[in-house]
Formats: structure tokens, C-alpha cells, sequence
């Protein structure tokens, strides 16, 4: 059973930086598309980061040269670094990949950024 485990969120002042992990068991992050979601009260779930297993990264318009994603082999796990934050960034922040068409998600780790 593939399981991602994600840490790192808590509370931070705008303008701070908070960075997330996402530790994967029984896939490994260097051949898996990595992605990281955010979620808040009312919206859906929407992507705001994707690592490719070919080391391509893609970004939503919000957090474009704020955050960036990567990833640590010898760790296996998946980052995303979270600069200059800013209160619309508060949400849960959920861990995804998708291998041969199943969908695996972390359990999500909350950031809340005060103004």
C-alpha cells in the first residue's frame, strides 16, 4: 500500500516561509509525478505544484515564484518550499501522486498564514 505522509504546516506571519515534506512509502519519488494540492473551506481541492518524474515542475498563476517543489531520492520524499506567504495561502495542503490510474493522497497538514 502506497502511503504519503505529509508534516511541516503550521502557523506563520505573512511574508514568512514555511517549508512541506511528504515522506512516500513503497513508490519511489524520483520515477512518480509528485504533486501538491491546496485545499480551503468551501473551494475544491486545486494544484498548485507538479514535480515530473522527469524533473519538469509546474505551477499555479497564485504561487509562481513563491513556491517550488522537489524532491529528495535518497529520502524519498517530496518537498514544496513556501516563500512570501501571504493570508490566501492558508489551507490544507494534501500530497498526491497517481500510479497506473489510482490516485494516493497524505492525510494533508495545515498552513495558516496571519496577515
Amino acid at each position: 500500500q502506497v502511503t504519503l505522509v505529509e508534516s511541516g504546516g503550521g502557523l506563520v506571519q505573512a511574508g514568512g516561509s514555511l517549508r512541506l515534506s511528504c515522506a512516500a512509502s513503497r513508490i519511489s519519488v524520483a520515477l512518480a509525478t509528485m504533486d501538491w494540492f491546496r485545499q480551503v473551506p468551501g473551494k475544491q481541492r486545486e494544484v498548485v505544484a507538479t514535480l515530473s518524474s522527469g524533473g519538469f515542475s509546474n505551477y499555479s498563476a497564485s504561487v509562481n515564484g513563491r513556491f517550488t517543489i522537489s524532491r529528495d531520492s535518497a529520502k524519498n520524499t517530496a518537498y514544496l518550499q513556501m516563500n512570501s506567504l501571504k493570508p490566501e495561502d492558508t489551507g490544507v495542503y494534501y500530497c498526491h501522486t497517481s500510479i497506473w490510474k489510482a490516485d494516493y493522497w497524505g492525510q494533508g497538514t495545515q498552513v495558516n498564514v496571519s496577515p
